[in-house]
């Protein structure tokens, strides 16, 4: 089970590349307070990604969860340095050994301190790819798309991804 941040989430959908999450072989799952932030404040808003992910979710690619009060929860909302929503998606990770799908730095930092796998968004791109379901040009296109939007990649992590989608996107040799 994949539990999605909201970063991810306003990107991919900012870009209207939400087909990637499609793609995910394993349950995809938005805590209620990551729904209250990209979809619910997002069309208040008036952003269109917000639209574009209740339609993921309206289609069940999401499904909404509820954040249980657990230890764990409870702990991770003592952190001032984390969000509410953002200790949802660690807690609800945590709780149901998921993996948390999570772009920002401190959130993975403190996941891996609570021994909760994480991914990000380039990860999901490069899965996407390697599976078929995009190719190099629209997984290279993705990126480069969520960067214009405002999507923070270092240049040394946009590098290391153009590579990779360089590699991938390679024809292999039949031997």
């Amino acid at each position: 089970m994949y539990v999605f941040d909201a970063t991810p989430l306003i990107y991919l959908g900012r870009v209207d590349r939400l087909e990637i999450v499609e793609a995910v072989s394993a349950r995809c799952v938005v805590p209620d307070p990551i729904h209250e932030e990209v979809v619910v404040a997002g069309r208040r808003a008036g952003h269109p990604d917000a639209r574009r992910v209740e339609r993921a979710i309206e289609a069940e690619t999401l499904s909404v969860v509820a954040v249980e009060e657990t230890l764990t929860y409870e702990r991770l909302c003592r952190n001032h340095h984390l969000s509410d929503a953002d200790a949802a998606v660690l807690a609800v990770a945590a709780d149901r050994d998921a993996t948390a799908v999570v772009d920002e730095q401190y959130g993975r930092d403190v996941a891996s301190a609570e021994g909760i796998d994480t991914r990000g968004t380039a990860y999901l791109v490069l899965s996407a790819l390697k599976n078929g379901v995009v190719g190099g040009t629209t997984a290279q296109a993705t990126i480069d798309a969520m960067v214009e939007a405002g999507w923070y990649c270092s240049p040394a992590l946009y590098a290391r991804l153009s590579r990779k989608i360089e590699t991938l996107s390679a024809p292999r040799e039949e031997g």
